[in-house]
């Protein structure tokens, strides 16, 4: 999994699979899931980040393996 932020369209893309999205799907106003052939969910877009979601903090919890900061 990947979490990337683009400063200049202040959105979120949450890269969930590495595959290649071939269609998408929108959830709500501003979040746009992409998934691929078989509709599976490959990754999640979220424009206007910085007005969804607290961008200063993520919080990993019950997860079966370590997190190491990347950034």
């Amino acid at each position: 999994m990947k979490i990337e932020y683009f400063a200049d369209t202040d959105s979120l893309y949450i890269d969930l699979s590495g595959r290649k999205g071939t269609d998408v799907v929108e959830l709500t106003e501003g979040v746009v899931m992409d998934v691929d052939e078989q509709g599976r969910p490959v990754g999640l877009d979220i424009d206007q980040a910085s007005r969804h979601l607290d961008l200063n903090r993520l919080d990993f919890a019950h997860l079966p393996f370590q997190v190491h900061q990347v950034a």
